[in-house]
């Protein structure tokens, strides 16, 4: 049984390599909605390994428990066979992975050879689940199946999460205005594209989004942006008033291999020159072109004061820009007008520099960067988005433009300010040259220093709503948040008997406590929400509140919003945004509670219209 365990061991370590490596960090799973099917094979396997891995670590599996034991491993075969065909009709696997899954394949008949002439033994005695222990091994299996169990819960999480498109858990506001744009947008899903995509939409433009996934986009955005997977496919006659430029393979997230520096510049001055070659076919051409560049450009200046009128600096970063910028150069020759945003760390709740570094933060991980005295230049993803629509409406700003708030601050004040908003110390500091060791040129990123001003911005009237990074951060650490999600209307289907009651609850709560809550049945109440794409049959599927910032929110965001203003259910609310409890309640409403209702309503009706009597009848 010792081999039979080790195997299951090398079994566990090959997964998690390929669950790490190749689901989550190359094919990103998680956030692919064509992936949904994949990811619950995946989260069927691993639960099934979970349980697997324990049971057999601390007991024998005798008698009738053994066959019990042989139907989970054979189904643990027939869902990865299943998987297998899933992979190979819904997306291109990688050579390596192909590999590791023919290894993993062996080992696992290896494994079920050795482990045979055990289950016959097993088989043959009484029936009983017998205590055993295998000293360490047992241990480890217990580790392991603790490990895969957990990823099983987060891939059924996935699969609840992307059962219902984004766009339908955060609705997008579509303004109007007399004078609509259309704005074509590239790098539309990554951090800054959506919140400007969404403000586009809100201030009235029409918008059409490039992108690489565009199954992903619609996904993220529904009907009220155009998507499209090339450039070629826009006809030579539509009419596009502005481009943003803000596509770019990340920077973070890992290390700088030659490789990743190959990408990190064709995937700029590629999607730029496309860019000139739809300018140049299209019959009538923008009136703009904003393309995204960064502060790196100055590279590491110490103290120095910066403006864009300042040199070119020094080192990878600065020649990076450099390159990029020189890409949209022939824009101008065609006739439009050209301006780079010179972009420092934005911030944002969703994304950022401080999606990962908050965490950490929160789990006493703060650090002092190397020495702690290099300036960062930062922004807030709403002055960022603001900025953008400045330089769009500002005919006379063009060229270069510094898109940062104007007091930048030094590293080390960055870090504690952060951890003050989040009630954290800061207890460790991390020295340049060990950085340099381990992250080799990325280091460039973390230690340069660049003081940078918004010398023209300010100069052509804009004023940044985040100047004190005090103030953005409180609003990024989540202390303004119940302020944004006050229920203001509720938008239930009372065609439900169930919906209608839990709703009658919450109207009843709210007139006793005085919240000016407005309960709406979705039947018919479309007019309200055209503007965000929604359609009947999606307000019956669903529950939507509309807060008192214009937010459309839907399920475990729509309920906490209504619970949080409710004196008897606010300990409720509060639990449902608690970083633990939300996954676990959104699994619940997803997977469960709403797809079954709509079910049973569905079946409900058409027992009811098959009873109904026919016209004519007595």
């Amino acid at each position: 049984m010792t081999t039979v365990l080790m195997l299951f061991c090398l079994q566990c370590l090959l997964g998690g390599f390929d669950n790490l490596w190749h689901h989550e960090i190359q094919a990103r799973l998680p956030r692919q909605p064509t992936a949904r099917k994949e990811l619950a094979f995946h989260a069927a396997r691993e639960i099934i390994y979970g349980l697997v891995f324990f049971g057999v670590a601390w007991r024998q599996w005798e008698g009738l428990w053994a066959l019990v034991l042989i139907a989970i491993l054979a189904a643990e075969i027939v869902i990865t066979i299943c998987d297998f065909l899933e992979e190979d009709r819904t997306r291109r696997l990688p050579p390596l992975e192909r590999v590791l899954h023919t290894v993993m394949a062996l080992v696992y008949g290896g494994l079920l050879a050795v482990w045979v002439p055990e289950l016959w033994r097993w088989m043959q005695a009484p029936t009983g689940l017998v205590r055993t222990s295998y000293d360490w091994l047992s241990w480890l299996m217990t580790m392991f199946a603790a490990g895969v169990s957990t990823w099983g819960l987060r891939d059924l999480a996935a699969v609840a999460r992307l059962g219902v498109p984004d766009w339908q858990r955060h609705p997008m506001y579509a303004g109007s205005k007399p004078d609509t744009r259309t704005v074509l947008v590239t790098g539309g899903t990554g951090f800054v594209g959506r919140a400007l995509v969404r403000a586009l939409l809100a201030w009235g433009d029409r918008v059409i989004v490039l992108s690489r996934n565009p199954s992903r986009a619609r996904d993220g955005f529904g009907p009220p942006v155009e998507v499209c997977g090339d450039l070629a496919e826009i006809d030579t006659g539509k009419r596009i008033h502005a481009i943003v430029n803000l596509a770019g393979e990340p920077l973070a997230g890992g290390l700088w291999t030659a490789g990743r520096k190959r990408r990190f510049l064709e995937s700029r001055v590629r999607t730029t020159e496309n860019i000139i070659g739809l300018i140049s076919r299209l019959h009538q051409r923008p009136d703009v072109l904003v393309c995204a560049s960064a502060v790196g450009y100055y590279g590491d200046r110490g103290n120095e004061i910066l403006d864009e009128s300042s040199r070119l600096g020094q080192g990878y970063l600065p020649d990076l820009t450099r390159q990029c910028e020189s890409a949209a150069e022939p824009a101008r020759a065609l006739g439009v007008r050209l301006c780079w945003l010179r972009f420092g760390y934005v911030l944002g709740r969703e994304g950022g520099l401080l999606r990962s570094m908050i965490p950490a933060v929160r789990l006493g991980g703060g650090a002092v960067i190397g020495p702690g005295t290099q300036w960062m230049s930062w922004i807030h993803v709403r002055d960022a988005v603001r900025l953008i629509q400045h330089v769009l409406e500002h005919p006379g700003l063009d060229g270069v433009v510094n898109a940062v708030a104007p007091m930048a601050v030094t590293q080390r004040s960055f870090t504690r300010k952060l951890a003050v908003s989040l009630r954290r110390p800061v207890l460790v500091r991390l020295p340049a040259g060990l950085l340099s060791r381990v992250l080799g040129q990325m280091t460039e990123l973390l230690v340069s220093s660049q003081n940078v001003a918004p010398t023209r911005a300010l100069a052509a009237g804009f004023r940044f709503e985040y100047e004190d990074l005090d103030c953005a951060l409180s609003e990024i650490a989540g202390s303004n948040q119940s302020l944004r999600t006050v229920a203001r209307r509720v938008y239930a289907n009372y065609d439900c008997p169930v919906c209608s009651a839990e709703m009658a609850k919450y109207r009843q709560a709210a007139e006793r406590c005085g919240a000016d809550i407005e309960f709406i049945d979705a039947a018919g109440s479309t007019v309200r929400t055209a503007a965000y794409g929604l359609t009947e049959t999606d307000l019956r599927r669903r529950l939507f509140v509309l807060d008192s910032a214009g937010c459309l929110r839907s399920g475990i965001d729509a309920f906490a919003a209504i619970w949080s203003q409710l004196p008897a259910l606010r300990w409720l609310g509060w639990l449902a945004r608690t970083p633990l409890c939300k996954p676990a309640l959104e699994l619940l409403y997803d997977l469960v509670c709403a797809p079954a209702l709509t079910q049973w309503n569905a079946r409900r009706l058409r027992r009811s219209a098959a009873t109904m009597p026919h016209a004519g009848t007595v």
